[in-house]
């Protein structure tokens, strides 16, 4: 349990319609869909309260640098822990076991599939309890360290990296260590830190994806038993004789079973078995029950919420993992194409030399470099008890995309026609570096998410009580110019007003930079500034839709879009700062500069093709440090040059 998590509110109601909720129905939505939002929103505020006030979303990085007069650049400048010796002996003794099958040929099977024999040795040298107290045999890593140690890992194989997230972050980990009653933790969490029982979360079912209110698999009580009947669909890890965090439907509301599938399938569960593009060395199945049974003793009870609060509680923590895997299949990528683009030749010089190459890698490294800043950031606010929600959704999208950009528009292209020979990483491994675009949430869908999460505090502050007056005075669309639309409004408008007004007249306070490069300095205070001014332009937002904004999804994805890119501006840049690598620094300049020309809608000039130009050659001749310890790919079809 995170030792900021407070005391509960014993007497809160979960019937309350939260601001959401109440915002649909007043904007004139269907009782269902608004019912059904408010339960995710519900889910959300239920994981919000595990939360002491500080470390809510309200109190988070991202939220503050819109909201507060003055910028926390404070919770900016936080630098993830080393691992503990202990931890950090399993990792390495991990990384030899995955290098050592890897090349002797057998970390996968027949089928193509991570080998049993794999996870076990993997087991044997403390692999799955990397997150596990050692109080129950696991070595307690902070996550820190054990997100850097993805990046690591899943630059030796990416499916293994992937089994540790799933199993640590999302599987049956999170949910038993942070929900589970003491005789729950003793029981499950020895074998899960051992690797007796590796696991994975089941949650998706054919008709509930993004929206969770869909879910139909049931639980019924009978006796000492939870019998259960349902689908579940796109479960990664799944196969006879692992352990799950199954969510089903308990008196039609969503709890938390762990269930310890059979050793093989029988008559109360099967397998449902699909081609899958993506995943393609571990599963991804479906499950079907029928009158499957748990141990009553197995239904974790959090102190308040239901199964959607346990859901979506380890998820954050994944979606750092996904930017740590994304960030570990860039460098995969930059080792290939560095030897490529030296042994390729155009006209009778290497493609190395040439403008657009080096533009390429340059490119790819500061997609790197942003990556390895989000991804300590991020678990640095999650080491320190912080919820993280919006922050850690900005490193999933960032880490997904730049993966999509970096194998399509960088790598594919550098190769040419030998990326889709067999044997090729970016053919036999394009869907994985796609799929991530996905997993944890679509990345359009979690930018509303991360705006809603940005809004919800100040609409229910000044918004909801305005949307009340005309909702109870019966005006669909005030017109300010009215005296009896002004009348009528004026009480529920006046706090609005008053902060609006000081914001007019005040304005927000300079953010005061640590000592850092000029170049580095410049763009982080252009971010913190854009920060600190966009809550204006969200203002302006809400304002003109009101209560209509629900309905704006494109108008919040860019507006959403636009902050997130500042905040990994002035995250990368701050990070970049405090490293030796002068690579790095230079990578993490052009990054900044080329979310600036983003957000101005200005060309590059001709210093800005130099800088990235410069950084690719400088690259391509050797010393970049986030390269080191990645083994470069074997040229495939190479001929006499």
């Amino acid at each position: 349990m995170n030792p900021q998590i407070r005391e509960l509110d014993e007497h809160a109601t979960e019937n309350e319609a939260t601001f959401v909720e109440t915002a649909l129905k007043l904007g004139g939505a269907s009782e269902e869909e608004a019912k059904k939002t408010g339960a995710l929103d519900r889910a959300d505020e239920q994981i919000e309260d595990l939360f002491a006030p500080k470390y809510q979303t309200a109190g988070s990085p991202a939220h503050r640098a819109v909201w507060d007069k003055e910028f926390p650049i404070d919770i900016f400048v936080g630098q993830a822990k080393p691992a503990s010796p202990a931890a950090q002996t399993v990792m390495d003794k991990s990384i030899e076991v995955v290098k050592r099958r890897r090349d002797a040929g057998t970390l996968f099977d027949e089928k193509n599939k991570i080998r049993q024999e794999s996870i076990d040795e993997l087991a044997k040298v403390g692999y799955w309890g990397l997150l596990v107290d050692p109080k129950y045999g696991g070595s307690g890593c902070n996550f820190g360290a054990f997100a850097r140690f993805l990046v690591k890992m899943g630059a030796t194989d990416p499916t293994t990296a992937g089994l540790a997230s799933v199993h640590g972050c999302i599987g049956a980990v999170d949910p038993v260590r942070t929900f589970g009653s003491p005789e729950q933790k003793q029981e499950y969490l020895p074998k899960l830190a051992s690797g007796e029982r590796v696991s994975a979360f089941a949650l998706t079912e054919p008709a509930a994806g993004s929206d969770l209110t869909a879910l139909r698999t049931k639980a019924e009580l009978v006796g000492d038993y939870y019998v259960v009947n349902g689908e579940k669909l796109f479960i990664t890890n799944v196969v006879p004789g692992r352990t799950v965090g199954l969510v089903c439907l308990i008196n039609n509301k969503p709890a938390v079973l762990i269930a310890d599938l059979p050793d093989k399938e029988d008559e109360t569960f099967q397998l449902k078995k699909y081609g899958l593009h993506a995943l393609k060395h571990t599963y991804n199945q479906g499950m079907i029950f029928k009158n499957f049974k748990v141990p009553k003793k197995n239904l974790l009870q959090p102190t308040r919420g239901d199964g959607l609060t346990v859901g979506y509680h380890g998820l954050n923590r994944g979606r750092v993992a996904v930017c740590a895997t994304g960030a570990a299949g860039m460098r995969l990528m930059l080792a290939n194409m560095l030897p490529w683009a030296k042994f390729r030749k155009t006209y009778g010089e290497q493609i190395v030399k040439r403008e657009l190459v080096r533009r390429r890698i340059g490119r790819l490294a500061a997609l790197i470099v942003g990556c390895d800043a989000l991804i300590d950031w991020c678990s640095w606010l999650l080491d320190e008890g912080y919820r993280g929600e919006m922050e850690c959704t900005v490193a999933k999208i960032f880490g997904s995309e730049s993966l999509k950009e970096a194998s399509i528009d960088l790598f594919m292209k550098t190769h040419g026609g030998r990326s889709f020979l067999h044997g090729h990483i970016f053919g036999d491994n394009v869907h994985e570096y796609l799929a991530p675009c996905i997993y944890e949430g679509e990345g359009e869908m979690l930018c509303m998410g991360f705006f809603k999460s940005l809004i919800k505090e100040h609409g229910h502050k000044y918004y909801e009580p305005i949307g009340k007056a005309l909702y109870a005075a019966g005006i669909k669309q005030p017109n300010m110019a009215n005296p009896a639309h002004m009348l009528k409004l004026a009480p529920a408008a006046m706090p609005w007003l008053k902060w609006r007004a000081n914001e007019m007249v005040a304005g927000p306070v300079r953010a005061k930079l640590p000592s850092m490069p000029p170049s580095l300095a410049e763009l982080a205070q252009i971010a913190a500034d854009n920060l600190q001014g966009s809550r204006l332009e969200v203002d302006r937002l809400m304002q003109k839709n009101q209560l209509k904004l629900a309905d704006r999804q494109c108008t919040m994805v860019e507006l959403s879009q636009r902050i997130q890119s500042m905040i990994v501006m002035l995250t990368t840049a701050l990070w970049a700062a405090r490293q030796s690598d002068e690579l790095v620094k230079t990578a993490a300049i052009v990054l900044g500069r080329d979310i600036r020309r983003q957000l101005t809608g200005k060309r590059p000039t001709a210093e800005d093709f130099r800088l990235m130009t410069k950084l690719g050659s400088d690259i391509a001749e050797g010393g970049f440090k986030a390269l080191a310890g990645v083994e470069e790919v074997e040229l495939l079809m190479p001929y006499t040059p």
